[in-house]
């Protein structure tokens, strides 16, 4: 069904996506590359929440260069969109530029498309074929397919340790184990994602900004602090510059004049304070995935917590990718990368299978997902 040249134009295609990766949440990372006669007449990729969408960025460059869509071949990561959001439908462009065809990677998983978008393009006498490097458009946007598949955000542990798995010295110093590299590329991942999620005790230790420096962004995410007894010391620099992203505090009951205090006090800084507790009065872990998902149209969480809070979210499997970062060295006694219960039979493990794996200077970069 597809030429070497549309396997080509999808991966410029794919390209374009990959430069919405910092910039488009929620909305997903999509690229576009409109073509003719073998040439490239324009491309663009999904702008900020609000702007347009890639092929209207694409249709657009094309007229900018001097050259109309009519006849073309539009090559597009996913199914453009069918419903009016916050910007109008994209497959109404499409038609309006009469492409003789569009390919599409993917079909979009959000209910209110679901190939409506690929059925209106048909039906407007349009060839539509999809399907042409689907796995590589998938891999963008796992946290919108699970947002709209499952009701949840995709959520990335990163842990950096050592090659006995320890993640600090007995006295909890852990800057650094890895190195600018290793940690260049971990601020990488924070940007991708819409929010960076810690535990009171690291905010305690460590009182980290959480927030991107390594890389170029024009949009931090927010960050998630949980904090069951809402101790979290009120000049921890994660409160630091409020008005380039949000903070959610994310507490237990609020069962005591001096919470409901501390809760009031943060909240007249602009700080969200939610109470999800679970039966022990501790933060529901799973129900706040659900919260970011479903409330905050939250795509991709990227975790950098303490041991406590490693061993809970693993253990309640509210993780679906482990983002390993290796030192080559051995730490011998010091803290280990979560708090889990040991084992009495094997059987109980959880299974992890490894689907990428990198070199960032000495240290090893491994990525990791649930096996089925």
């Amino acid at each position: 069904m597809y030429i070497a040249l549309d396997h080509e134009f999808m991966s410029q295609a794919l390209t374009e996506a990959s430069k919405s990766l910092y910039l488009s949440n929620p909305n997903p990372r999509v690229g576009c590359v409109v073509v003719r006669d073998g040439k490239a007449l324009g491309r663009g990729y999904t702008q900020k929440v609000g702007g347009a969408h890639a092929e209207v960025q694409a249709l657009a460059d094309v007229r900018a260069n001097g050259f109309h869509p009519e006849g073309s071949t539009i090559y597009v990561t996913l199914e453009p969109c069918s419903h009016t959001g916050r910007t109008p439908p994209c497959v109404n462009e499409l038609i309006a530029a009469k492409p003789a065809l569009v390919i599409v990677a993917m079909s979009d998983p959000n209910p209110l498309v679901a190939g409506k978008g690929l059925e209106q393009l048909r039906a407007a006498g349009i060839e539509v074929r999809c399907g042409l490097l689907r796995a590589e458009a998938e891999a963008l946007n796992r946290g919108f397919i699970s947002r709209m598949t499952r009701g949840l955000p995709w959520v990335r542990l990163k842990i950096a340790a050592s090659l006995d798995g320890k993640t600090a010295l007995a006295d909890g110093t852990s800057q650094w184990i890895t190195g600018p590299l290793a940690r260049a590329d971990g601020h990488h991942w924070r940007a991708q994602a819409c929010a960076i999620l810690t535990g009171v005790g690291t905010v305690k230790e460590d009182n980290p900004t959480l927030n991107v420096r390594d890389v170029d962004t024009e949009r931090q995410p927010w960050r998630v602090i949980v904090d069951s007894k809402l101790e979290t010391p009120e000049n921890s620099k994660v409160f630091d510059n409020l008005d380039h992203s949000g903070v959610i505090l994310v507490c237990g009951k609020l069962d005591t004049p001096e919470k409901e205090r501390c809760a009031k006090v943060f909240e007249a800084r602009g700080i969200d304070v939610l109470a999800l507790p679970n039966a022990n009065g501790k933060v529901d872990l799973p129900k706040l995935f659900t919260y970011l998902s479903q409330e905050r149209e939250m795509n991709e969480i990227h975790v950098e917590a303490g041991f406590k809070l490693n061993g809970s979210l693993i253990r309640e499997n509210c993780v679906d990718e482990l983002l390993l970062y290796y030192a080559p060295f051995l730490m011998g006694d010091g803290i280990g990368m979560a708090n889990i219960s040991p084992l009495t039979a094997l059987e109980q493990r959880q299974n992890w299978h490894i689907f990428d794996q990198a070199m960032f200077g000495p240290d090893m970069r491994l990525r990791l997902a649930k096996t089925a």
